[in-house]
C-alpha cells in the first residue's frame, strides 16, 4: 500500500514529467534530476517510518504505484552494515537516489555464464551521499547496494520503470562463481 507525506503531489508531478518520454536513457536522465530536486526540496518530507530499519534485512516500502506511467517508486531503509549480493532489477530500468545517509554502489560486469552459474567483474564503486542519484538501464544492471556505515542508518529512493516483484541474486559459490537465485520481494 503506496504511503502518503507531505509533498508527495510535487515528487509525483516531476517524476512524471520525466517519465512522458520514449527513451530510457532520456528518461533516466530526466529523473534523475527530478529526483535531486526533490531531495533538496524541504517541502517533501518522507513518512517518519521510512528512517526506521529492520533489524533483519534493509526494508523496501512503497511510496507510489502509478497506473498511467507504470512506474513504481519505494523507499529502501539501510540499517548499519545491511546491503544486497549482486542483483539484478528484472529487466527494468532503475532510478535511485540517497535521501539520507551514505550508501555504496558497486556495479559489475558479466564476464561468463553457465546458468545457474555466473562469473561477474566488479567495474566501479560509488560512494553515494544524500542527494545523489544514479540510473541502471539494463542490460547494465548488475550492483550491489550496501550501508557502510556502523551506526547511521541511510534511506534511498528508488524509481522502476514497474512493479519490482522478482529479482535475480547472485550468491557467491566458489572459485569467483556466483550462483543464481530469483528471489521475490516483499514490502515491509
Amino acid at each position: 500500500m503506496a504511503l502518503n507525506f507531505p509533498g508527495k503531489d510535487i515528487l509525483l508531478d516531476r517524476i512524471n514529467s520525466a517519465v512522458s518520454g520514449d527513451c530510457p536513457f532520456e528518461i533516466t536522465t530526466c529523473l534523475r534530476k527530478a529526483l535531486c530536486d526533490s531531495i533538496a526540496d524541504k517541502s517533501i518530507r518522507l513518512p517518519a517510518m521510512v528512517y526506521e530499519p529492520v533489524a533483519d534485512h534493509y526494508a523496501r516500502r512503497e511510496l507510489h504505484q502509478d497506473e498511467k506511467y507504470g512506474y513504481s517508486v519505494v523507499a529502501m531503509t539501510w540499517g548499519p552494515g545491511q546491503g544486497t549480493p549482486i542483483h539484478d532489477h528484472g529487466g527494468m530500468w532503475c532510478v535511485e537516489g540517497v535521501w539520507s545517509g551514505c550508501i555504496e554502489v558497486v556495479q559489475y560486469s558479466l564476464l561468463a555464464q553457465e546458468p545457474p552459474l555466473y562469473k561477474f567483474e566488479a567495474i566501479g564503486s560509488i560512494m553515494a551521499g544524500c542527494g545523489s542519484a544514479g540510473s541502471l538501464i539494463p542490460p547494465h544492471e548488475y550492483h550491489t547496494i550496501a550501508n557502510s556505515s556502523d551506526v547511521e542508518p541511510a534511506v534511498s529512493v528508488h524509481i522502476y520503470s514497474g512493479p519490482l516483484v522478482y529479482c535475480k541474486l547472485f550468491n557467491e559459490d566458489r572459485d569467483g562463481w556466483h550462483r543464481e537465485e530469483v528471489k521475490t520481494l516483499c514490502l515491509d
